[in-house]
């Protein structure tokens, strides 16, 4: 028999954990002083395909190894798993050409006679000394432009070929046969905002339609502390259903979406890693994952159990597998603390709810749930942004 001081120190953390909470949960059962509980670990269980590894048993004050058969699974404390998946974004192509909009400036040559045009130069002073370059005219708030005697014309929402059209159509009141030529300026009405860990962020103006591809390419790629599985695409003031993860490392095209002028592309920060704890505790919110990773029992604890009124047999937990998929996920704590199964790993943004009494389903768990998410909006993961607070 060989001793296992890591698990070792979990499993102790855990009974200590168990004591404290005796009192606060009257459906928790103590164990006498000398119970063995074996807990088997097999092949199923250990990531990347290692083979079978021993049981380890509590006897005597210590975590010792017994022999397990090969493929038996580590007793698991999840009485439920359920998937979510949500449809990927998927909207039309949009117009091949530049559309006009407020803010944007217009170059504009009307049959090249300066009183009807908007090409008057202005002196502008440079490393160079003094030069000359055109004015142009800024399309209004309301979408106009004005021209020497022709006075207001509505551009906002057009091409520069129908803009040219309908510049052509006001300026044949003065003119026989007049023609037109229409260049943008400042591209300055479609705003692309590229915040977080990119190399190069800011806010850029697109000159012409880009997909979310050509829209990362602007920021100059970015860092090494991105953390591309929280990454996110926000517009109308909601993250998007787009997963930029898998876009960059798969190559998943479905998520190559066409960009909308005010999107923001937001990739965080991978050293802020965090669970949240709601519910029947005392610090209800953010609990920060420490580089050896967290459990079940630890981020509990942290967030301090109330003094009466929680239901541990039912712990709901949502997990973000992606930005288009999660895991809803309830929890027998009671199995853990009785030593029958090992403490949950949590992994990032995972969201942990301790019920104050039994609850009926899913439902009900995320109605009790909604107001603490609210609370936390910005931090939590898309696919928890997604799901839950899009409406």
């Amino acid at each position: 028999m060989t001793r296992n001081k890591p698990i070792l120190s979990t499993f102790l953390f855990t009974l200590f954990i168990a004591f404290l909470m005796l009192t606060g949960c009257a459906r928790y059962r103590d164990i006498s002083p000398g119970t063995v509980q074996k807990i088997p670990v097999g092949e199923s269980t250990i990531p990347g395909g290692i083979k079978a590894r021993p049981a380890y048993v509590w006897y005597q004050g210590r975590f010792q190894e017994s022999t397990a058969p090969v493929g038996i699974k580590a007793s698991s404390a999840i009485v439920t798993e359920e998937t979510v998946t949500i449809l990927p974004l998927n909207e039309p192509a949009p117009l091949p050409e530049y559309t006009i909009d407020p803010e944007d400036v217009l170059f504009i040559n009307v049959s090249g006679k300066p009183e009807f045009s908007s090409l008057t130069n202005t002196t502008s002073y440079s490393e160079l000394g003094k030069i000359q370059v055109p004015s142009g005219s800024r399309v209004d708030g309301n979408g106009k432009i004005h021209l020497p005697y022709l006075g207001e014309i509505q551009v906002g929402g057009l091409t520069i070929s129908q803009a040219q059209k309908r510049i052509v159509e006001a300026a044949k009141k003065y003119l026989n046969d007049p023609w037109v030529v229409v260049e943008v300026g400042e591209y300055k009405s479609h705003p692309l905002y590229l915040l977080g860990q990119f190399r190069n962020s800011g806010t850029f103006y697109m000159d012409r339609p880009l997909n979310l591809l050509q829209g990362i390419a602007l920021g100059n790629g970015y860092d090494s502390t991105a953390d591309l599985s929280s990454a996110r695409l926000i517009r109308d003031k909601k993250t998007a259903p787009v997963d930029i993860n898998d876009l960059l490392n798969k190559g998943d095209q479905r998520h190559n979406v066409w960009l909308k002028p005010g999107d923001t592309i937001y990739i965080p920060d991978s050293k802020n890693r965090l669970v949240f704890v709601f519910g029947a505790v005392k610090k209800g919110g953010p609990v920060a994952m420490p580089p050896g990773g967290l459990t079940l029992p630890q981020a509990i604890a942290t967030a301090e159990l109330r003094d009466t009124g929680h239901d541990f047999r039912y712990i709901r937990i949502i997990r973000s597998l992606s930005t288009t998929r999660g895991e809803l996920m309830v929890i027998d704590f009671d199995k853990i603390l009785r030593g029958e199964a090992m403490p949950l790993i949590l992994q990032q943004g995972d969201i942990v709810f301790v019920p104050k009494s039994g609850l009926g389903n899913w439902n009900d768990a995320i109605n009790e749930i909604l107001p603490s998410l609210q609370a936390f909006s910005a931090l939590l993961q898309p696919f928890v942004s997604i799901k839950y607070l899009s409406d």
